[in-house]
């Protein structure tokens, strides 16, 4: 099948989702390609668009919640509208047999074509956190892929079929893998600031980080340049790493990932079988993902303050005990998953168009 991707880059999770599941259907053998719609729907504004967007959620983050509040129940579907016109030109080019979203506002789009056209084109939407927010909801949807059990749950709770929802995960990247960890040497604390390399800004949580007795740091400071250079080469127990995109290998080596709860962060540690620490989340969205993570013993929570932070940090990670629970508890999570063979799901809506 020749399958269009459709996301959008208001954070990475979008994309990375898309990403993984680019790789999934490849592997599976079909034509598989990642467009971001906004970018090629709206190529002068969508630059403009993500760096508000990135503003809204550094320092805004109360704004946000309480649009998100305002509209857990309403599908928004009319938000698709501005898309309408370049996704008109990029199917008429592209002319996929089958469309996949990992973004509400894409879902929005290919929902109001289908019934614009009318066209029986089959719509996959992955819901890249743990919610059932109505924005994902849309009409000529063929198949949510979604992050739980409550989540399904949830979408059936607001009308949508329960047997259009499967529960797959958060897709990730199979470089993504679980790792043998040897405890018994210095422990490996990893931390991640999220795409932006949001981290404390104080020298006195780095100097602290630096004389845990046996314990080496590495932070990964995204695309925040100021702070890389601020860490690099000053402390003898942390390495600071720009953006880079083999996380997977700084995954494998760590023993507790201390990240804000981002629906495909979480997802690969998982993967990985990394203990997480969460910061406490702010934004509504990481709340529930942060819920996820703590209800199925996967994951501590550890507030922003920095010394209470610190003291989350010294309580876990040298905890055998908790750090096996994390462990297994996310052993068990993977094996619960249907793990959507997304391949199995495509063949599914390829079988049904023919037969209809």
């Amino acid at each position: 099948m020749k399958i269009l991707i459709l996301t959008g880059k208001f954070g990475m999770g979008h994309l990375s989702a898309a990403q993984a599941l680019q790789e999934q259907l490849r592997q599976g053998g079909h034509q598989a390609d990642t467009v971001d719609l906004f970018e090629y729907a709206l190529p002068e504004r969508a630059s403009a668009m993500y760096w508000w967007f990135n503003v809204l959620v550094t320092y805004g983050g109360v704004f946000y919640n309480i649009y998100h509040d305002l509209t857990v129940n309403d599908p928004g579907d009319s938000r698709g509208n501005i898309l309408l016109a370049g996704l008109d030109r990029l199917l008429d080019e592209y002319v996929p047999d089958a469309v996949v979203s990992t973004h509400p506002i894409c879902s929005a789009a290919m929902a109001r074509y289908k019934e614009d056209g009318p066209s029986d084109l089959p719509l996959v939407t992955c819901v890249t956190d743990v919610t059932c927010h109505s924005e994902w909801i849309h009409p000529g949807t063929n198949c949510y892929l979604v992050a739980g059990e409550s989540v399904r749950q949830g979408l059936a709770a607001k009308g949508v079929d329960a047997d259009l929802v499967v529960v797959s995960g958060i897709p990730v990247s199979s470089r993504f893998q679980p790792s043998r960890r040897d405890r018994s040497r210095r422990r490996e604390l990893l931390i991640m600031g999220g795409g932006l390399g949001l981290m404390p800004r104080r020298d006195s949580f780095y100097q602290a980080l630096d004389a845990l007795p046996g314990v080496h740091t590495t932070i990964l400071t995204g695309k925040n340049d100021k702070l890389f250079q601020r860490l690099n080469g000053k402390y003898a127990n942390i390495e600071a790493v720009p953006f880079t995109r083999q996380v997977e290998k700084y995954m494998a080596r760590a023993h507790l990932m201390l990240s804000k709860p981002g629906g495909v962060t979480c997802f690969e540690a998982i993967a990985a079988r990394l203990p997480i620490l969460a910061w406490q989340p702010f934004l509504k969205q990481e709340q529930e993902n942060a819920d996820f993570l703590v209800g199925h013993g996967m994951a501590r929570i550890a507030a922003k303050e920095e010394s209470a932070c610190l003291a989350a940090i010294r309580g876990t990670i040298y905890d055998d005990r908790a750090l096996s629970a994390m462990e297994r508890a996310m052993e068990q999570t993977s094996a619960a998953l249907a793990r959507a063979n997304l391949c199995g799901v495509m063949a599914g809506l390829a079988g049904e168009k023919v037969s209809a």
